[in-house]
């Protein structure tokens, strides 16, 4: 994890696998916090301000998916579902509550801690980065900060590093594999909805109409180009 140890909450209501998590992430230095249920882990997000939470979707009390939109009102921590729900649909849901990963039960450690490691990525700061601007959408990469005309707008880990992504080749065309690669990594090629449903979240956070979009323009059959200025 490049020597960097992230505190974590994990919320699960097994006991087994939140032993199992608790073991595999302090052996890498990290710190675990956990909650068995729903209420806690919305309490725990707030008194505990971890760096990422861990979140499964079947819990006792409430849906993950609706901890997810209740933590997304106050919070942008980085949420990664850890879920025994495999169908498309359950993801999609999920991602667009605003989770930035999803892992299907049975996982391995090794995987659990790259996908930890891909989206702590797009949030530490790793020294001074520039500002880009195109027409009235800014993106300062050292404050982690998007503003649309002035006014900050509140993306998640995913759709911040997505739009980066955009901004740096503006005017260009930026093909879905590329984009996929670097926000999810080896093993998600195919995961064009993945990016589909972040590309729609990004949309209405950032364009005056989402149907009609100014900035993040679809290049059918290859990918997504942001329109630069002079366009």
């Amino acid at each position: 994890m490049n020597g960097k140890s992230f505190r974590i909450l994990v919320v699960d209501d097994e006991p087994e696998i939140r032993r199992f998590l608790r073991a595999s992430l302090k052996t890498h230095l990290h710190e675990v916090i956990e909650a068995d249920n729903g209420t806690a882990a919305i309490r725990l997000a707030r008194e505990k301000n971890p760096d990422l939470m861990i979140l499964d979707l079947g819990l006792p009390d409430m849906d993950g998916v609706d901890i997810t939109r209740r933590v997304r009102e106050w919070n942008q921590v980085p949420i990664i579902i850890l879920s025994v729900r495999s169908r498309e649909a359950d993801k999609i849901e999920a991602l667009n509550a605003g989770a930035d990963d999803y892992i299907t039960k049975p996982f391995g450690v090794g995987e659990l801690l790259a996908r930890i490691q891909v989206v702590m990525r797009r949030v530490v700061n790793t020294g001074t980065q520039p500002i880009y601007q195109v027409g009235d959408l800014t993106l300062d990469h050292s404050r982690h900060l998007v503003t649309l005309s002035g006014q900050p707008v509140d993306l998640t880990p995913t759709e911040f590093e997505l739009l980066n992504i955009l901004i740096q080749n503006a005017g260009k065309v930026v093909t879905q594999r590329h984009i996929i690669q670097k926000l999810w990594g080896a093993g998600y090629e195919d995961e064009a909805r993945l990016l589909r449903v972040n590309i729609s979240n990004l949309r209405r956070k950032i364009e005056p109409n989402p149907n009609q979009p100014h900035y993040i323009l679809t290049e059918l059959g290859v990918g997504y180009r942001l329109r630069d200025e002079a366009q």
